[in-house]
């Protein structure tokens, strides 16, 4: 789950300080056992990861993400340039509604997986990946032009409280967000601090994100877990509930040599983006999007209880290894073990069995649909 951390020295490798987030403090007096994600102490979980993913999903789990990357992106056409960098649509992009998007190296493979937000007057907002976020940004100060402006926002914190009683919650703190569907976001205000919050999350629920100014993050983090409906949530919990959600987690299921289209993420390559063939990897990713890729990554539903980790191979008849299992666990809301592999094309076919090896134990799988658990997202009353 940890992300190393080290500079050679004459004497050999010393470590980096672990940072912490302006909750770390707050999460240790609730009982957060902490570890090091991304550089940064974090916690895993509080009451226990079963009982914390069964929480959110009927109710409403407050997450810190604050380890998340947060950039303001200002300059003319800061848009056009940065769709020279990834495969959305963003000049033509409706104001203030959120898009997931890709960084893509010159070969089509992915650096990172992200969100942005169009803001008009030539700015963009951009959550990155807590573990690539400076490298993120010096790829994209390197690509883009001098007049692009790239700004950390470092004195801003990031909460997400996801469930089926998320918005109804926070509402009471931060009235009007319930107007917001699916992928919006728009400007708020709670006691006098200036919030920016996107109906969006990470869990295959509805529920919000919420940039909050990290003065005010503690006070309003009280506020949030004095609701009756939220409790806070931590690592563990989050990464079973996007396992169940199909979401991939970069660094495991999304690497730089891996392409959209293998990932199965090609409702990123927008359509007047894959008509110019503008984006870095077209060649190759819109050849792989006609042809079909050599590799697909898939879901899988693991026979018996034994959950299957990341780094289990994928074996074909003859105990080649074929494939590779990104992600696994247990599932609590499935009540069974799952996980996400990348397999040869013509295994990814929902039925298809599996063989997986972990550890000299073989496995029996079947490729099934993602998402494991349908999301809930709010796309407006019909």
């Amino acid at each position: 789950m940890s992300d190393a951390h080290a500079t050679q020295e004459d004497d050999g490798f010393e470590p980096l300080e672990i940072l912490t987030l302006p909750l770390d403090a707050w999460h240790r007096a609730r009982g957060g056992r902490m570890v090091e994600f991304a550089g940064y102490h974090m916690p895993v979980q509080y009451e226990g990861i079963m009982a914390e993913h069964l929480w959110t999903r009927e109710n409403a789990g407050l997450f810190d993400v604050s380890h998340m990357g947060q950039l303001n992106i200002t300059g003319p056409n800061v848009a056009t340039a940065l769709e020279a960098l990834m495969p959305a649509a963003i000049h033509d992009a409706p104001l203030n509604k959120a898009r997931y998007s890709l960084l893509l190296n010159d070969d089509g493979g992915v650096l990172d997986d992200l969100m942005l937000t169009p803001l008009g007057d030539d700015r963009i907002y951009m959550v990155v990946n807590g573990a690539t976020k400076y490298d993120d940004v010096a790829h994209m100060i390197e690509h883009l032009p001098d007049d692009v402006t790239l700004n950390m926002m470092e004195d801003h914190a990031l909460l997400a409280v996801q469930g089926p009683k998320a918005v109804e919650a926070v509402a009471r703190l931060v009235p009007g967000i319930a107007a917001l569907t699916f992928m919006q976001a728009g400007a708020f205000e709670w006691n006098g601090h200036e919030l920016w919050i996107s109906r969006s999350g990470y869990t295959g629920e509805d529920g919000v994100e919420m940039s909050v100014p990290a003065e005010a993050v503690e006070a309003f983090a009280d506020a949030l877990a004095a609701q009756p409906e939220i409790r806070p949530i931590g690592l563990g919990a989050r990464d079973s509930l996007r396992l169940e959600a199909g979401l991939p987690l970069y660094g495991h299921d999304l690497d730089p040599q891996t392409t959209p289209v293998q990932a199965d993420l090609g409702f990123a390559l927008f359509k007047r983006r894959r008509e110019a063939a503008d984006f870095p990897g077209a060649t190759r990713i819109l050849a792989e999007r006609e042809d079909g890729p050599a590799v697909k990554r898939v879901g899988l539903v693991i026979e018996g209880r034994q959950p299957v980790r990341e780094g289990a191979d994928v074996v074909d008849a003859s105990g080649v290894v074929v494939g590779r299992v990104t992600s696994g666990g247990f599932a609590p809301t499935v009540g069974l073990p799952i996980a996400m592999a990348y397999v040869p094309a013509a295994d990814a076919v929902p039925g298809q069995v599996v063989t997986l090896s972990q550890r000299g134990k073989t496995h029996r799988a079947t490729v099934t649909t993602m998402p494991f658990v349908p999301h809930r997202y709010f796309r407006g009353v019909k």
